[in-house]
């Protein structure tokens, strides 16, 4: 469906325009989500920044998401049994590649505030929607006006799980298709994005935003 991230990016700007002009802060899901990040953030000349927060797998499945945790807090679903020594590890854990990729990715620049703001999330493509509901939630947690998930490609069934969160006011996907196994195949090119590359995508457009 999509050649690379730049076509699924131009095709979901394109379908984010009506936004352009308005108090909106586009954040993309690393490393995945900045280069179709990049090109929204170009077109509707608004300020970026990336969600640094990171899903805690479940201990018998770790791509099925159990909760999230960003540097300051933590999300977790309700009504799971989960070992509470398990979480903490995680936590730990997760918190120390987070705030490695801080380092990277902000440096001197502190995070842009969001409350107050329309927030749009966007990502490469989701599977299940469940990294991307509680990493809305964490968003949610600095009071912004509007949260809206913006994304390439999806299975139906993630974007009612997306639709279902109370935190999560607007998703829009380009496609939904039947067949779907992975994000991957629906697109001819998805090279995994590497951190030097994301690196330099992020010095670039903040260069532009602050010009």
């Amino acid at each position: 469906m999509f050649k690379d991230r730049i076509d699924a990016a131009l095709q979901l700007a394109e379908k984010l325009k009506t936004f352009k002009g308005k108090d909106i802060v586009v954040l993309a899901i690393p490393k995945g989500g900045i280069p179709v990040v990049a090109i929204i953030a170009r077109t509707l000349k608004a300020p970026l920044d990336v969600v640094l927060s990171k899903k805690i797998g479940h201990p018998f499945n770790k791509e099925y998401a159990i909760g999230a945790v960003s540097l300051e807090s933590m999300v977790l679903n309700e009504h799971l049994d989960i070992p509470q020594k398990y979480i903490m590890e995680e936590t730990e854990n997760i918190r120390s590649k987070l705030q490695k990729r801080y380092d990277l990715y902000h440096k001197d620049r502190p995070p842009i505030a969001l409350h107050g703001k329309t927030i749009i999330i966007v990502d490469d493509g989701v599977a299940t929607g469940n990294t991307l509901k509680v990493t809305a939630e964490l968003v949610h947690g600095q009071h912004p006006k509007k949260t809206i998930v913006a994304i390439p490609i999806a299975p139906f069934g993630a974007i009612q799980n997306l639709e279902d969160s109370k935190f999560i006011d607007e998703v829009i996907c380009l496609e939904t298709p039947h067949n779907f196994r992975a994000v991957g195949q629906f697109y001819t090119e998805f090279d995994q994005v590497s951190e030097a590359e994301a690196i330099q995508l992020l010095e670039e457009l903040n260069g532009v935003v602050d010009q």
